[in-house]
């Protein structure tokens, strides 16, 4: 398909994403970077990670987002006494026909909002994680295949580490994406409490089907990305694990490892999903550089002297997009 002719049909396509974000705008103020990612997220048929203190409508988002569309919903608050089998379903024993019968849990359904992932032991959080990306469960000896659109939204809290049970590295490399939410600008806060006050929240309608997504994920991936672009990319997660053929020699003392396949990948999903939204058939260095905050900040790894100079993933993230040639 000629370039023209794919940017015109995906500029056709798109037309649902401003929908979308006026619909979900109804309900939630300012937050607009969050519900891009939620989005590109879905697009990118790949899972969330929210950082963010408690009351900063993490929860909100992604019930806005599943109302949005014709989806099922399930919100599982993580807690340590929370079991496997209260996630994905259980056999049940019938007394009345000597048989087992299957009751599935929460995880069937399209948006799962997994709150505050990190309260839940390690079994659990596994179970939840292989889910995501097998999606299939077993029960028993029967594996089910999980619904379509299926995204995964989980939140975690930074505050409080007592008794919790943090992700590990490989874990956290799950998920396409992890954002980190701020507090509100001063006359978004003002406007939020207007309307929680006032009681003024206007209610979300369902606007598209979860097929609309589907064929949105079709055309995602016929997005054209050029050599160049795809050089770039390369270059980025390079100067993760080598940064001194990048000139970056600082920063090897720091990064005790850095992305991996899966980083190279989802970097240039989330380019093609940015394109997308912003209804081009084409993506453009930028697109790459706005999303790769978020598809790095958890998979590259910072040593013991960068937590004593107190230097994060991020900041070596900012130096690399700084020093990389943009093409």
């Amino acid at each position: 398909m000629e370039i023209t002719e794919l940017n015109e049909k995906i500029k056709n396509e798109s037309a649902f994403v401003d929908t979308l974000f006026s619909e979900i705008g109804k309900a939630i103020v300012g937050q607009k970077e969050m519900v891009e990612r939620l989005i590109i997220g879905l697009l990118s048929n790949g899972h969330v990670l929210l950082e963010g203190v408690p009351g900063l409508a993490k929860t909100l988002a992604i019930k806005s987002l599943a109302q949005s569309m014709h989806a099922k919903f399930q919100r599982i608050q993580f807690t340590p006494d929370l079991l496997p089998a209260d996630l994905l379903g259980t056999m049940i024993y019938s007394q009345k026909d000597g048989n087992f019968s299957i009751k599935k849990g929460p995880i069937f359904s399209n948006f799962i909002l997994a709150d505050e992932i990190n309260r839940a032991p390690a079994k659990v959080q596994s179970a939840l994680l292989e889910a995501m990306q097998e999606r299939q469960v077993t029960i028993g000896e029967e594996t089910f295949k999980l619904d379509e659109p299926f995204l995964v939204l989980a939140t975690q809290n930074p505050i409080e580490q007592e008794g919790t049970y943090p992700l590990p590295e490989a874990q956290v490399d799950r998920f396409m994406l992890k954002i980190k939410i701020t507090y509100p600008k001063r006359e978004e806060e003002l406007l939020i409490m207007k309307q929680n006050v006032g009681g003024i929240i206007s209610e979300i309608k369902p606007i598209i089907k979860t097929e609309d997504i589907l064929r949105a994920r079709k055309l995602v991936h016929d997005v054209y990305v050029d050599e160049k672009i795809e050089k770039y990319i390369l270059d980025i997660i390079f100067a993760t694990r080598n940064p001194e053929q990048f000139g970056l020699e600082s920063l090897k003392e720091l990064i005790s490892y850095g992305g991996s396949p899966r980083a190279t990948i989802n970097l240039a999903l989330g380019a093609k999903s940015m394109a997308f939204i912003k209804r081009r058939g084409y993506v453009i260095p930028e697109d790459v550089r706005a999303i790769c905050m978020d598809v790095l900040r958890h998979r590259v790894a910072v040593t013991y002297e960068a937590e004593a100079e107190d230097i994060t993933s991020e900041n070596i993230i900012s130096e690399i997009l700084n020093k990389v040639e943009v093409p």
